[in-house]
Parts: C-alpha cells; structure tokens; sequence
C-alpha cells in the first residue's frame, strides 16, 4: 500500500483563493466548487493560508459579510498555519494521521512548496478502498 501516492489521488484543480479576494468571491466559488475549505495562495502558488466554511459562516454571522467595507479571505482565513502534505507522501502514512481534530481537506504541495493540488479524507478512503478490493481480486 506504500506505493499509493498522495498525487494519484488528490483533485488537481481545487477551489483556491489569495487573501485580498472579497470574501463574497470566496463563499460563491465554495458553493459552486461543492469544497468544504480551500487553501489561500500567494502569486508563487505557495500556501499562506486555509479558508474554511466554518470561517465565512462564522463572518457572515458577525455582520461584516454585508457591511460597506467588504472582507477579504484574509481578515477570515485561519490565523493557523495550514496543515500541507508533500504530493509523493504514501496515502497510508496521510491516513495513519487522519483523527479528531485534524483537517478534512489537505493542501498538496510540492518541494517548491507551490501548491499542485488537494486531497480530502473521502479521496484517502477511496484510495484505500480501490486498493483493497484490487487485492482481493488478485488473491
């Protein structure tokens, strides 16, 4: 199962954001793209930041979604550094550190530290799954 990569399995064209996009942008291309959270990106594609639902939902309850002066993804974004995974990391390795309290979408990236795509827990799950029944196939 270690040679089932990250970059096999990932979406390739996630929804992205950079930090000066309104965060009315940010929450249509959430809700058109049907992803959870996305990662903020410089103009070098490196990951600065992760914007999740739970962040625009938590601005758009504060009030400052409809207000004159807009926010932007980076008044809303994490203020954590966002959790990242190499591209060629073994799915099994990125499973084993799946838990409570960990994200459900991870930015890939890779060693120029440029953002190449996403993987969620679902794209771990399948990955495991195909895996598997492949194996029972050839037995």
């Amino acid at each position: 199962m270690r040679s089932l990569k990250v970059s096999d399995y990932m979406t390739r064209h996630p929804v992205i954001f950079t930090a000066n996009m309104s965060i009315e942008e940010a929450v249509s291309r959430l809700i058109t793209g049907k992803q959870g959270g996305g990662p903020v990106v410089n103009e070098q594609r490196e990951v600065i930041g992760f914007l999740s639902e739970q962040d625009c939902i938590k601005m758009m309850l504060e009030g400052t979604y409809h207000k004159e002066q807009s926010a932007t993804v980076g008044d809303c974004m994490s203020p954590h550094a966002p959790v990242t995974v190499m591209e060629d990391k073994a799915i099994v390795d990125l499973a084993q550190e799946l838990g409570a309290g960990r994200p459900k979408l991870y930015p890939v990236i890779d060693y120029n530290r440029q953002l190449v795509g996403v993987i969620s827990r679902t794209d771990v799950l399948r990955a495991i799954d195909l895996h598997l029944k492949d194996s029972y196939r050839n037995h």
